[in-house]
């Protein structure tokens, strides 16, 4: 992908050439996960996996191209990035230049409404929403399947965060081939994520140096194997709208994602003593009648998924479990969209 010449402009008086848009994309948890990669340089994953965009928890990025910077700029939550951070962001930004043809540098300012690194899934809101809003200011009007594998490259979930509602992500064989579509519309089941925040402290191991140990578990190619069949029954349990289907295929899958991180080497210890307590009192309700089932992702927060009208029960139950326990609470979100953009024809 390649910018045309005649979509680039000059600001009348300052003959700056400079392009804004602003965007923003759901975080979202995933059903059946993402851990490890087939090609770690540009986030081919070993498996498919299934999502649930989470409507309240999301990521606001604003870009702005400029031929006035010499090198690009980073703030998140209104504070200037870590390095590590930024050097992320930069490289996801030379990506981008590479594909759209463009050599402008990029003041990118990000803000998220919910904990960053602590595994509610950051990094995917935040690549979708960069991307959407980097290639939408160069006039880029690419597909939702474009700006899911470009988003893939910046943060392997994130090309979950741009389509809507309940995501599948294909693995593919191929770069342009690895990229998520919608398979359910948020409104088609009402689920809710009822989240148990233990920690928002940032994690001691990033999930980008997860992945790279994922392969040295045992356990690792035995889960890549039986992936499809448990992301089938997922899916088939989502589509007939069947809770009872989809709940313990969700918390196994979970469960096999987090024993490869623990027999990975060095080995990965995400859980927590309280995340233990929560989810073997989340298999206790369930056992009760209610509608919930856990999934973790790489941290050692909680994900309990709810039927819409057990949801305000969880919630409860989480805070009688533990007073310190923060509750959010979502339901299924929509796609990444643009919220705006400057004007391409000055």
């Amino acid at each position: 992908m390649h910018l045309p010449q005649q979509q680039l402009g000059l600001r009348i008086g300052t003959m700056v050439t400079e392009f804004t848009a602003t965007a923003r994309a759901h975080s979202n948890i995933a059903f059946i996960k993402y851990w490890g990669n087939r090609d770690s340089g540009i986030r081919l994953p070993a498996n498919s996996s299934l999502s649930m965009n989470l409507a309240a928890l999301h990521s606001t990025t604003r870009v702005t191209w400029s031929e006035a910077l010499a090198e690009d700029r980073l703030m998140i939550n209104e504070e200037p990035a870590a390095p590590a951070a930024f050097l992320r962001v930069r490289a996801h930004l030379d990506t981008l230049r590479a594909e759209l043809g463009s050599t402008l540098r990029a003041d990118v300012s990000s803000n998220n409404n919910f904990p960053m690194g602590a595994g509610i899934a950051s990094s995917a809101s935040a690549f979708a929403a960069l991307t959407v809003a980097a290639t939408a200011a160069l006039g880029m009007g690419l597909s939702a399947r474009e700006l899911s594998a470009l988003a893939r490259r910046g943060s392997g979930s994130a090309a979950r965060s741009i389509p809507a509602g309940f995501v599948e992500w294909r693995a593919g064989s191929a770069d342009k081939e690895s990229y998520a579509e919608s398979i359910a519309s948020p409104d088609y089941w009402p689920l809710e994520d009822v989240i148990a925040v233990i920690s928002r402290d940032h994690k001691h191991v990033g999930s980008t140096a997860g992945h790279a140990a994922a392969d040295t578990s045992i356990l690792q190619r035995v889960r890549v194997e039986t992936a499809a069949d448990r992301l089938e029954r997922a899916k088939h349990a989502i589509l007939a709208r069947d809770f009872e289907g989809l709940a313990p295929v969700v918390e196994e899958d979970s469960n096999l994602m987090h024993a490869v991180m623990m027999t990975s080497k060095p080995s990965l210890f995400y859980w927590l003593p309280k995340s233990l307590r929560i989810m073997l009192a989340v298999q206790e309700w369930r056992r009760q009648g209610v509608k919930v089932c856990y999934t973790l992702d790489a941290g050692p927060n909680v994900h309990c998924i709810c039927g819409a009208e057990d949801a305000a029960a969880v919630a409860a139950r989480l805070k009688e479990l533990d007073s310190d326990i923060e509750v959010i609470r979502s339901s299924v979100g929509g796609g990444a969209q643009l919220l705006n953009a400057s004007d391409r024809s000055d």
